[in-house]
């Protein structure tokens, strides 16, 4: 089934806003990454749903030879700023998951944290990754738990998912994975944690509203008094996790990993 309507608006609605802003709560995840695919000088690596290049950087400055591609443009070009600042040599692209701009059996190890989970056609990522990865190959990526951080109640206030549209959290549990890459993959999993954390329920709502397009965009596409629920729920369910000076709400999530067969 295709989403290139649905598409044209994630890519539009993630570059809405500056998600370097939010890339550092994420440092959890691309660090396990890391740890776990452990790049190397010359390794052909592949960054998919890159966002503005965070896991890319960290697999480039281990000598990795990164490609990251990501369906929004503006989250490239901010990609790209960020790397020419560092003086790390990324070649970042504008490009979609369901359909990767590169040849077959291109990469060594293909990564992405809390990216290509969002592509609506679940079957067309998998086989992507597939397609995509040497004989022998890694691939290794995230997903959030249902529980995880301000998840469920990110969820109610949340349009419907379209007709045929896949539910990102659905790769957050083993068996989904198992039946879509099982019969390319041998399959591991790893839990993790990724706790959202600020110095107040309203501090991490503000940078939510300013550093994530698609938060931003959920906020104020609703009416005026079930956005102010929203705004309500959200800081409160954060309060009730407040700890030494801050808050901290646990965002536990999957870790899968998988060598091509």
């Amino acid at each position: 089934m295709a989403f290139e309507e649905l598409k044209a608006e994630q890519s539009e609605i993630w570059g809405s806003a500056p998600w370097e802003r939010i890339a550092p709560l994420l440092a959890p995840v691309h660090e396990h990454l890391v740890r776990a695919l452990a790049p190397g000088p010359g390794i052909r690596w592949l960054d998919a749903g890159t966002g503005t290049g965070a896991l890319a950087l960290l697999a480039a400055r281990a000598g990795a030879e990164v490609t990251g591609v990501d369906l929004a443009p503006n989250l490239i070009e901010t990609a790209r700023r960020l790397a020419e600042e560092e003086g790390v040599a990324i070649d970042f692209q504008v490009g979609d998951a369901e359909a990767l701009p590169c040849e077959n059996a291109s990469f060594a190890v293909v990564s992405s944290a809390m990216g290509i989970i969002f592509a609506p056609n679940h079957a067309s990522v998998a086989a992507e990754l597939a397609r995509v990865c040497e004989p022998g190959g890694r691939i290794g990526f995230t997903a959030w738990r249902e529980d995880a951080g301000f998840m469920p109640i990110n969820r109610r206030y949340s349009p419907p998912l379209r007709p045929g549209q896949g539910d990102s959290v659905d790769w957050g549990r083993e068996d989904y994975v198992q039946a879509l890459l099982g019969e390319t993959f041998v399959l591991e999993f790893e839990e993790g944690d990724a706790p959202v954390t600020g110095a107040s329920g309203e501090e991490v709502w503000q940078l939510m509203l300013a550093g994530s397009g698609p938060f931003r965009t959920r906020a104020e596409g609703l009416e005026p008094e079930r956005s102010e629920e929203f705004h309500r729920e959200f800081v409160d369910l954060l309060e009730r996790h407040r700890q030494d000076g801050g808050v901290s709400v646990p965002a536990p999530y999957l870790l899968i990993l998988g060598t091509r067969r």
